[in-house]
């Protein structure tokens, strides 16, 4: 297997620094502390981690303000424990990614204190100005509802800032060569400590130009083959994760020829997964599925449940959102930007272990390459009672300790879930454990599972047939070999009967369980399917002896 392809059979785990593990007690996360649980990632089968932003900031956006690409924010440690923590990964077979935050810096970062100072330095053509407020600036903003604008007015420089984001969010000038060239520095920098490559933060807003009028802004699509290839001369192997909540036409735009981004976070697969959840209609996210092919063999999908932001349902119809909404998050303050849902996957799901246990097969079973957020493998909830998108980002539950074994401080900076059914008390890694059947270790023998079946990363991937509205069942073919995986969204038993050219006459093994399925004198293969259950099975000749199922 070609070493540079890594990441199309790799597992990635999401955390944020911060928020994972205290070593030095002062109640924030810390990269000795994250280095300190790099056996218990390496144990549960993670080949990547993906690290949110932990450079100097004000912090006023979890990090993604950032006031100096070059350093580690003193909380956290400094540039050497950085090294030390690449280093330490990769000793254990873990590559670490970072975020890349280009879109945007803080509007303390150096450049803009003196963009705005100074209207001849060569900082201000670094962001985008107007002398007047241009049409349109009610439009396009990324948090509606708390935003107001994306055009701001900055008395020092006695013009108008552009950000897509937050005002305190000023985006860089990416057409100036520049700022293009700073990129590149800072890409250069951190891949020389180790990185493997870059979580590429809010790609559309990275290629598109500041909207100066009521029309649509000029794309620049191929900056991303800029971005390419100085990664692969600085380091053949690494890639480049992109945040694009993109519709299927315009797929190959972001990936190219296989020449711009190595994987992009498959949000339509996403936002239709969890309409199967809240519905049981697994139809739409077959559709889904089907209509995000990786058209060349370099590109590969990321596939995830939940992450650091809210859950975003802008790409479903607004009769499916509303569905979701009902299912998911029935209270207004459950929902945030007009279009999402700040919940965890464990609270969203009622805290059914059947539930959870099947949304975790689908992240891995599901072609493309899984990305899996810190917590999620023991279940951890949600603090509603935190602002915006923190709600969902409370420190790892690590025992039943005061602040769940996160820190010894007296006190912690975001509290640990402490109360109710997902408090650290009952959920929480040390219990689960010594828990053949937790959670837990159901996430570890799927992972080991998807590491064991590498046509999901590979192979070609279709949407099968099953005579129910309620299952979804998908193949993957790779090198004669075909995986065939069945989920039931209902809450009620259904039948599937399936037709699989590849499968007609041979018998499936089932690699979860000795539940394997003869063919039926046709050559077709009727299962019974419990509520909310799922199935991994081999094509072919059984692994294992059993008797043929009557007709």
């Amino acid at each position: 297997m070609i070493e540079g392809l890594w990441y199309k059979n790799a597992v990635f785990y999401c955390l944020h620094v911060g928020t994972f593990m205290d070593a030095n007690g002062d109640g924030v996360g810390d990269f000795e502390g994250l280095i300190r649980r790099l056996d218990y990632l390496a144990g549960l089968g993670v080949t990547a981690l993906w690290l949110m932003p932990f450079q100097p900031t004000p912090n006023r956006d979890d990090g993604y303000d950032i006031s100096d690409y070059y350093g580690v924010d003193p909380r956290f440690g400094s540039s050497g424990d950085f090294a030390e923590l690449t280093q330490q990964a990769r000793a254990r077979g873990i590559r670490v990614i970072i975020d890349l935050v280009i879109n945007h810096t803080s509007d303390r970062h150096p450049w803009f204190q003196q963009a705005r100072r100074d209207p001849t330095s060569r900082f201000r053509d670094y962001y985008c100005w107007s002398p007047k407020r241009p049409p349109g600036a009610n439009r396009g903003m990324v948090f509606p509802g708390v935003q107001k604008s994306t055009w701001t007015f900055d008395r020092e420089a006695r013009a108008w800032y552009f950000h897509r984001f937050y005002d305190f969010q000023p985006d860089l000038n990416i057409q100036n060569p520049a700022v293009k060239e700073e990129i590149r520095k800072v890409m250069g920098y951190w891949l020389q400590l180790g990185v493997a490559g870059f979580r590429v933060d809010a790609v559309p807003f990275v290629l598109e130009e500041a909207p100066r009028g009521r029309g649509p802004a000029p794309m620049h699509f191929e900056y991303l083959e800029e971005l390419r290839e100085f990664l692969q001369w600085r380091s053949g192997d690494g890639i480049l994760l992109g945040e694009a909540n993109i519709v299927p036409r315009d797929d190959p735009k972001y990936f190219g020829r296989g020449d711009r981004m190595h994987m992009i976070l498959n949000f339509q697969v996403n936002q239709h997964m969890f309409y199967a959840l809240a519905t049981g209609d697994a139809r739409p996210l077959g559709r889904a599925l089907s209509g995000t092919r990786c058209r060349n063999e370099l590109s590969q999908w990321g596939v995830f449940l939940r992450s650091h932001d809210e859950l975003d349902l802008g790409r479903l119809e607004d009769e499916q959102r509303a569905r979701v909404f009902e299912a998911f998050a029935p209270d207004r303050d459950m929902r945030l930007y007009d279009r999402g849902i700040r919940r965890r996957l464990a609270s969203m799901l009622g805290g059914d272990t059947r539930r959870i246990e099947q949304s975790l097969s689908l992240l891995f079973s599901l072609p493309g390459t899984p990305v899996l957020r810190y917590g999620d493998e023991i279940g951890m909830g949600d603090d509603q009672d935190l602002p915006e998108r923190e709600a969902v980002r409370t420190p790892m539950q690590w025992t039943a300790d005061r602040h769940g074994g996160f820190s010894m401080a007296p006190k912690t900076v975001i509290p640990a879930i402490a109360d109710g059914p997902f408090g650290y008390g009952r959920v929480n890694v040390a219990d689960q454990r010594r828990d053949p059947s937790s959670l837990l270790n159901v996430t570890e023998r799927l992972i080991r599972l998807r590491k064991e079946c590498p046509e999901l990363g590979w192979g070609a991937f279709r949407v099968l047939g099953t005579g129910s509205p309620n299952v979804l069942a998908g193949s993957c073919t790779w090198r004669g070999n075909t995986l065939l995986c069945l989920h039931n969204f209902a809450p009620e038993a259904r039948e599937a009967t399936i037709e699989l050219p590849e499968a007609a006459g041979k018998s499936l093994t089932n690699l979860l369980t000795r539940d394997h399925r003869a063919p039926d004198r046709r050559g077709r293969h009727r299962l019974e399917l419990d509520p909310y259950c799922y199935h991994w099975f081999r094509v072919g000749p059984l692994l294992e002896v059993i008797q043929r199922e009557p007709s």
